[in-house]
């Protein structure tokens, strides 16, 4: 990964009080499309003249900057701080620059935007999503607007004053949220066996996973069986552990869901992590992808509406791999090109024929590598290791897909063979596995 490149100008000059984002016409409301990579959200924002890609992440109070590639970027008014988060660590190194210029499309714009830059270089997963990532941005994205997420069409609107209520309807459902520590909160039923229980959940849009619950907070917890200890993903402060399961029900509002999966983080992942009152998890992505969502910051609620996807399975990545984006590198194929035939001219002939020739075309395409793997998962017993270099995955040569295409592969479906050639210490290997559902749902006695 490469070094954060940052023109760091230590400026004394006294900005006033940041009043966040605001439409150049606050009677109208402005709409842009969005990348949507395993339930997360990706926006281009330009940053001090500087064209960047962020997170979408409810879950963070701040704005957050950590990569930027080949990009230079200047910022100004910085101090040094400290982070703390999910993790095993308890502090990461990191900057605070104010009065930054900060435009979300063509007219949203906030010209005194405090970033908080984060120097850890280890604290990057765009290798994990198979895009550039910049940046997390959260709650000064919605703080001062309606704004609707679109998932069908994978586009946001950010609504003008009063523009909101009309655009909904009646077709959306109301659900009040709580701002605690500038992130919303909902309460949702969650029924981990037979008994539901009302509980106040983060709504998380940086969290691809449908639900994490907090072991240590449900009064009388016990783990749904089967489950399996996984990785979980990545925080400011390291990798997160714990275990995944299904439980019986998730209720919000009037949207039933049957058989949720659930991630359990383990103690030592969240040991430094301060939570508000009563909160006993999150509300992640793969639920809220369900829908077409109204975030109403100032008016303290959230809207939904059912979309197509409502009513798809829950599946998680049934291979154990785990595969990061490895970067770019030229590939060839031996492609076929018409040319017109020297020996026949259309003035003697009266047409051109051809002649088909075969060339070499070259195109750069990604480099994918297994980053990790569950233990005793399909893909484990079958004999692939961390570090194994995929070419070909399925009979298709890897870098013809993106990431997402390759992980929505391995959610598919329980049983479906996976075939994949492999590059290890330079010798080529093939293997074959068949996906399984590690945590199928049985009724507890």
């Amino acid at each position: 990964m490469k070094t954060v490149l940052l023109l760091v100008l230590l400026i004394t000059s006294h900005a006033s009080a940041q009043d966040g984002f605001s439409l150049a016409d606050e009677t109208r409301h402005e709409t842009f499309a969005f990348q949507l990579i395993n339930n997360l959200i990706f926006i281009p924002i330009t940053v001090n003249g500087v064209e960047l890609t962020f997170l979408v992440d409810t879950g963070v109070a701040e704005t957050l900057l950590f990569s930027l590639e080949d990009k230079e970027l200047k910022l100004a008014d910085s101090e040094r701080v400290k982070f703390s988060g999910w993790g095993g660590n308890l502090e990461i190194e990191g900057l605070k620059s104010v009065n930054n210029r900060v435009q979300i499309g063509k007219s949203l714009l906030d010209p005194g935007h405090t970033i908080f830059v984060i120097l850890n270089e280890e604290f990057n997963f765009s290798s994990h999503v198979g895009i550039p990532v910049n940046g997390i941005i959260g709650y000064h994205f919605f703080r001062n607007h309606q704004i609707k997420i679109d998932y069908s069409t994978k586009k946001i609107t950010v609504f003008g004053s009063g523009k909101g209520k009309k655009a909904r309807g009646k077709s959306f459902t109301e659900i009040p949220i709580s701002l605690e520590l500038n992130k919303p909160y909902v309460i949702a039923g969650v029924e981990l066996l037979s008994t539901r229980s009302e509980s106040k959940l983060l709504v998380d849009l940086g969290n691809s996973d449908p639900l994490w619950l907090f072991a240590a907070t449900i009064d009388g917890f016990q783990y749904p069986a089967p489950n399996i200890d996984d990785f979980l993903g990545r925080g400011f402060n390291g990798d997160i552990f714990g275990k995944r399961s299904r439980i019986h029900r998730l209720y919000l509002n009037k949207f039933t869901f049957e058989k949720p999966l659930a991630a359990l983080p383990d103690a030592e992942s969240a040991q430094h992590l301060t939570l508000v009152p009563d909160r006993k998890g999150s509300l992640g992505g793969e639920i809220l992808r369900r829908f077409t969502i109204i975030l109403d910051y100032p008016g303290s609620r959230m809207y939904l509406k059912r979309n197509r996807s409502f009513n798809d399975a829950f599946h998680l990545n049934m291979s154990g791999l785990e595969i990061k984006h490895d970067g770019m590198s030229w590939g060839r194929e031996f492609v076929k090109v018409e040319n017109p035939s020297p020996r026949h001219s259309a003035a003697a002939t009266g047409y051109a024929a051809t002649t088909n020739e075969f060339r070499y075309k070259f195109t750069l395409k990604p480099d994918y590598s297994v980053s990790g793997i569950r233990v005793y998962s399909p893909a484990y017993r079958a004999g692939l290791l961390k570090g194994d270099k995929l070419l070909k995955i399925n009979n298709r040569s890897a870098g013809e897909m993106n990431l997402e295409q390759i992980m929505q592969l391995m959610r598919s479906e329980p049983g479906k063979k996976i075939t994949v050639e492999i590059l290890r210490q330079e010798q080529k290997l093939k293997m074959s596995f068949y996906l399984e559902d590690p945590v199928p749902y049985t009724e507890q006695e």
